[in-house]
């Protein structure tokens, strides 16, 4: 009788082996879909800039030509590729005005080079192959479809923005809560120039108005990756404040040194604290001006920013430009096609350098096809005003950091998982 009841069992037992590892090898193939549909919704949804090129910017990140690849089945089959039995498709990303919309079967899609466009859809179809279910009927063609969806978009506005520039922009208009009193047809380009006492300086070629900024104070006096003040301006001002250990010097609320919150009360940074209209600007100013140039181009950068920041080669190689420099651009904002390097995100202050929220500029190109002179007298520069469409690299819309931050906010926020 035991040896009858091992020789029914035992098949039995192979048999439940085997559907434990089909289903264990579907279960991880899965999972590796998941984590990829996640990472290229990110990555699509970063280029959420408003802009009507948005549409084949947001295709182009989820190609794995533009990015790091992605392989399921144990690391073994590209996606997006093909074996000989194993398929796998990526479908073309799908954009919502809303989140609700992307979760829903009949949510309405829209173009995602529309304003409108704040959440991205990624969809991913593979094969799992099969070996003991393959056995049974619908088996046979040893390979079951597995789909992967995933969706991200543009948080709600930020209170806490991190790795932003570290200009404060003085309001226009602070009774403007929306634009502060800025062109809200993101038509206007303006000459923004460091605060100065004295007759003001004159506006840029291709400029109709101007702005004042000042530096806020972001100088990291503990870095150890990188030390010099200098080094630290032209980082702020190529890629945004560097991400530090350390709290930001005018809180007390433990604010971490990269970030900016609405409703603080900011500190110049010290070593570019305003002077007279008729003095050159300090060498903190030009470096951070030198960070921002590298945006726009590295062929023809200005000697003196060579001298600027101490470790100006290493920094500049470490630079990403914009693909997108064109100085025929012209105004409204939806027109530019870039990757979002020349979109800089600074804070919006009153007179008492207390932060209303965070708006965006888009670093233009001089009329004459030459760019901005970053050793300029006044830290002049030209910039459109175009709102806040793009997302920032990081922040929190919460109250862990910020005191005050008004329920109807406005502004830009971060690129998160739905």
């Amino acid at each position: 009788m035991s040896l009858q009841l091992a020789v029914i069992l035992v098949p039995v037992l192979f048999g439940f082996m085997g559907f434990a590892l089909d289903l264990g090898r579907i279960y991880l193939i899965r999972g590796e879909l998941n984590q990829a549909a996640n990472a290229m919704a990110l990555q699509a949804a970063s280029q959420l800039l408003g802009t009507t090129k948005s549409a084949q910017n947001v295709q182009d990140a989820i190609q794995t030509t533009n990015g790091p690849g992605y392989s399921y089945n144990f690391g073994t089959v590209p996606i997006g590729g093909s074996t000989t039995n194993l398929t796998s498709t990526i479908d073309s990303p799908t954009c919502f005005a809303a989140v609700a919309d992307a979760s829903s079967s009949t949510g309405q899609s829209v173009d995602c080079g529309a304003a409108e466009a704040r959440v991205v859809q990624v969809s991913i179809t593979a094969d799992a192959p099969l070996l003991f279910f393959s056995l049974l009927p619908g088996g046979q063609s040893r390979k079951t479809p597995i789909v992967a969806r995933a969706n991200a978009g543009i948080s709600a506005p930020l209170c806490t923005a991190c790795g932003i520039v570290p200009l404060a922009v003085t309001a226009i208009d602070t009774s403007d809560t929306v634009n502060f009193g800025f062109d809200s047809t993101f038509s206007t380009v303006y000459t923004l120039y460091q605060q100065c006492t004295g007759t003001a300086p004159a506006n840029l070629t291709g400029t109709t108005a101007n702005a004042t900024y000042v530096l806020i104070n972001r100088y990291d006096t503990s870095s150890a990756t990188l030390p010099d003040e200098f080094d630290q301006a032209y980082q702020a001002g190529a890629n945004g404040v560097a991400a530090s250990s350390n709290p930001a010097p005018n809180t007390t609320t433990n604010t971490p040194n990269a970030c900016v919150n609405v409703g603080d009360v900011e500190q110049v940074w010290a070593s570019a604290t305003p002077a007279a209209c008729t003095a050159a600007t300090s060498q903190t100013t030009q470096a951070l001006l030198c960070g921002i140039y590298s945006r726009l181009d590295k062929d023809n950068t200005p000697a003196a920013c060579q001298t600027a920041a101490p470790d100006f080669q290493d920094l500049s190689d470490a630079s990403i430009l914009d693909t997108e420099v064109d100085p025929a651009l012209a105004p409204p904002y939806s027109g530019y096609g870039g990757n979002g390097r020349r979109i800089i995100t600074v804070a919006i202050v009153d007179s008492s350098m207390t932060i209303l929220g965070f708006r965006q500029f888009l670093v233009m190109p001089n009329p004459d096809n030459t760019f901005f002179n970053p050793t300029d007298t006044n830290g002049r520069f030209p910039a459109l005003y175009i709102g806040s469409p793009a997302p920032i690299q990081s922040g929190w819309f919460d109250t862990r950091y910020a005191n005050a931050c008004p329920a109807d906010r406005s502004g830009p926020g971060r690129v998160v998982l739905h």
